[in-house]
């Protein structure tokens, strides 16, 4: 499995990838625009990411940005919704804005609440295919 892991705060990024690892290769970026770069690279060069976990607030451009971006870039390369990356959204902030936003307007796949908890985030690789049970 192929992972992207965008998060500006190093000790979660550190940390996001250290549960991750184990389950596939990382790819780290700092903030969304180096994201949506990392994206679009691993895209083109026929090896694309199986899974992205995106920091909301972020500095250069915000998740909720990077993962519109995201889904224009499928769409506009003809993948169906059903062959999507999944997207787990994280963010210290648990409002109803934030969620809606994120899986209605954005199309994550997932929400997860800082601190992420490593059985929470291993338990969604497992619900979506991407590690055995």
């Amino acid at each position: 499995m192929k992972i992207l892991i965008v998060e500006d705060d190093l000790t979660t990024l550190e940390m996001m990838e250290g549960i991750l690892s184990e389950h596939g290769d990382c790819v780290k970026a700092e903030n969304g625009q180096l994201g949506v770069d990392a994206f679009q690279e691993a895209l083109k060069s026929g090896s694309p990411f199986d899974l992205v976990c995106l920091d909301i607030l972020m500095p250069e451009m915000d998740g909720q940005e990077m993962l519109k971006r995201i889904r224009d870039i499928e769409k506009d390369e003809g993948i169906n919704a059903d062959r999507e990356v999944k997207v787990i959204m994280t963010t210290t902030m648990d409002t109803a804005d934030h969620v809606s936003e994120a899986y209605y307007k954005g199309g994550c796949t997932s929400y997860l609440i800082k601190p992420v908890e490593a059985k929470k985030l291993v338990a969604l690789l497992k619900a979506f295919g991407l590690v055995a049970v």
